[in-house]
């Protein structure tokens, strides 16, 4: 008597779960969608580069480790350079903020 009752109690939780799995895979399908990239910074450069805006540049954190540093300004600068059709301006402030971030400046400014 009691095999049938536990029968249909897994078979109504069975029922349940999969009703809710599939309200949840639908409102997981119609929900906005959102970008996949980040967000870049909005804004031009400043006269004197900082440690912040170097690693805004670069994409890393203002104590990132050195290694860290030469592996972003290496990425950065794989899309950017100018015999990839690159910017000459992008690609100064690009090594410039890589010589921020590891101290070999003493902020003068770019070249440009």
């Amino acid at each position: 008597m009691a095999t049938p009752f536990i029968a249909g109690l897994a078979v109504a939780a069975a029922a349940m779960a999969g009703k809710y799995g599939i309200q949840a895979w639908h409102s997981f399908k119609t929900r906005p969608p959102r970008p996949r990239s980040r967000r870049f910074y909005e804004g031009g450069f400043q006269p004197t580069m900082t440690r912040r805006e170097a690693a805004l540049i670069l994409g890393v954190r203002e104590g990132a480790a050195a290694e860290k540093v030469r592996e972003a300004h290496r990425r950065v600068m794989v899309a950017n350079h100018p015999d990839a059709g690159g910017s000459h301006y992008l690609a100064s402030k690009i090594n410039e903020a890589k010589d921020v971030m590891l101290g070999k400046t003493k902020n003068t400014g770019s070249a440009f």
